[in-house]
């Protein structure tokens, strides 16, 4: 991944944040009542951004299965509600490990 195809990312992320939060400005002069209509608005941007980093995790190593068992650390952990620091290096660990066992093996 460039840093052209980063930042056209970044930009992308934060139109559609953007958006979302000036379509409900400016279609909705009350308060929003529905909370389906709320949850909705509220997460958007986080959908849009997983959707955009997702297959960058898969594909940025060698071995497609080692981004899935880094996926699958940080699944895990994030359910048991660990903080991001702890994820992060926890599933980059995971990364790093299978790709050297995935070498040794392959």
């Amino acid at each position: 991944m460039t840093l052209e195809d980063m930042l056209i990312g970044c930009l992308i992320m934060a139109g559609v944040t953007y958006i979302t939060k000036a379509i409900s400005l400016l279609l909705f002069r009350k308060e929003i009542k529905n909370t389906f209509v709320q949850s909705f608005l509220y997460y958007i941007p986080y959908s849009v951004l997983a959707v955009m980093v997702f297959p960058a995790i898969l594909f940025s190593t060698d071995i497609i299965w080692s981004g899935l068992i880094g996926t699958a650390v940080a699944l895990i952990l994030s359910f048991f509600k660990r903080g991001l620091l702890v994820v992060s290096l926890s599933s980059i660990a995971a990364v790093y490990l299978a790709e050297l066992l995935f070498r040794i093996l392959l």
